[in-house]
């Protein structure tokens, strides 16, 4: 069992030529038994539970979570799992699938920043504005219905603008208060085999599976060169990618745990501060709460007696 892996080795470091073949899919698993793990994701959960609740209250930040990954990968697992916890009223999920023909009409960031969390709320992303340089970098077809100038249209070109794009926009967040981690889930070929063939052999998870998922399969190689691209383009010190190797979906759950515990952990969050005018207010609620509640006893006193 490993223990205390130190999460900056999963980090993509800034100007960092990644290269997905030498990070690994499974690791040494953080738990001994299934019962460790509940145990200890049960932990993980409260505290972030706890963090959430502070989070919310304090309303200094915002926090941006982002999942990408290869279909299969657990990105709806791994959300579920470690964010259970949360309060719905601090928290929202987003999946972008795709976009609608209003959207691709404006720039490729417009529909994602028009779901971005407030202060005091933590935003995730299931998918992101990352599929416009993964999915549309494998198919760049995608692109004619964007309606974009042709003179923006040069493939040589396109993709180091929209990382550069992406970046100043990430850290423009960052300027603002808002905290961002991504994650990459990183899943081996062999097992989003494994998985595809548990979606076709099991009732509950046929709708989960479709053709698009095994012409998308074909293309594996395009899309590890895009992520590498990608995460080397995207990944810095305000807005970092980390590496999660997936083929173990409990363990990938208790990684991720443990990296937005550590985002939260680094925040400088408090209650807000309570005022000698605001005590003076509680105190009076207080004691009129408490009179209130006492002649509220004398009567149904009183009321028993005479029934008696």
């Amino acid at each position: 069992m490993a223990t205390n892996i130190p999460l900056t080795a999963l980090r993509v470091c800034p100007g960092e030529k990644l290269s997905l073949t030498k990070r690994k899919t499974k690791d040494e698993p953080v738990f001994e038994s299934g019962k460790q793990y509940k145990k200890q994701l049960k932990k993980q959960v409260k505290e972030l539970s706890a963090l959430q609740r502070l989070h919310y209250a304090s309303g200094r930040h915002a926090v941006l979570l982002i999942f990408q990954g290869m279909d299969a990968g657990g990105k709806d697992g791994a959300i579920r799992h470690v964010m259970s916890g949360v309060n719905p009223q601090g928290c929202q999920v987003f999946s972008f699938k795709q976009p609608s023909s209003e959207e691709l009409k404006h720039d490729f960031l417009w529909r994602s920043n028009c779901r971005l969390p407030e202060r005091g709320r933590i935003g995730i992303f299931n998918r992101s504005y990352y599929e416009e340089v993964l999915v549309v970098r494998v198919h760049p077809e995608l692109l004619d219905s964007q309606w974009l100038p042709d003179d923006l249209l040069d493939e040589n070109a396109i993709w180091d603008e929209r990382y550069r794009s992406i970046v100043d926009m990430e850290e423009h967040l960052y300027r603002n208060g808002t905290r961002i981690i991504k994650i990459f889930l990183h899943l081996s070929k062999t097992e989003q085999q494994k998985r595809f063939l548990k979606r076709i052999d099991q009732p509950d998870k046929n709708w989960k599976f479709s053709l698009a998922d095994m012409r998308e399969r074909k293309c594996w190689k395009q899309y590890q060169k895009a992520y590498e691209a990608c995460l080397s383009a995207t990944s810095t010190d305000h807005a970092p990618w980390y590496v999660v190797p997936a083929d173990d979906k409990k363990h990938a759950r208790l990684i991720v745990s443990r990296i937005v515990l550590e985002l939260f952990q680094g925040l400088n969050m408090a209650y807000p501060e309570v005022t000698r005018e605001r005590h003076k207010e509680l105190e009076a609620i207080r004691k009129q709460l408490t009179e209130t509640g006492s002649q509220a006893e004398s009567r149904e006193g009183g009321e028993h007696v005479d029934s008696i």
